[in-house]
């Protein structure tokens, strides 16, 4: 845990993304909600998302299903048609891509290996990229 506390660090150019977005933003996760906003304070990111922090514990099925990104969706009270998701994992992206929503794939970081943005892609990703600096362009 010492460690976590640490070394924990938000991803590189994740605040200045977040301060371009002029849209709502969420995090749909399958941690538990109690790490989920520990972690994030850990960062600094805490008050960029509170209130509006989903886990997969609210909901029956978790990722691969859509329910969670469903469940953040109707709780931000936006179309999951509208909505742009941000995703590490092949799960995630095949849960954002169920449930109709565009997914960007994200591959920078230190959990992702070799050949992941392939397997982002392949998932249903319709881009891949590998540090925040990136997602404005494409959003």
């Amino acid at each position: 845990m010492r460690y976590f506390e640490s070394e924990l660090v938000a991803m590189p150019g994740i605040g200045s993304v977040l301060s371009a977005i002029n849209s709502p933003v969420c995090v749909a996760s399958s941690s538990a909600p109690e790490r989920l906003r520990y972690s994030l304070s850990l960062v600094g990111l805490l008050s960029r998302f509170d209130p509006h922090i989903f886990s997969a514990t609210q909901v029956a099925h978790g990722k691969p299903a859509p329910d969670l990104f469903l469940f953040a969706a109707a709780q931000m009270g936006v179309e999951p048609r509208k909505c742009l998701v941000i995703e590490d994992s092949v799960a995630g992206v095949r849960a954002a891509a169920a449930a109709g929503m565009d997914v960007i794939g994200f591959a920078g970081g230190s959990h992702c290996r070799p050949g992941h943005v392939e397997r982002l892609r392949h998932a249903g990703a319709a881009e891949v990229i590998n540090d925040f600096a990136a997602l404005l362009s494409l959003i």
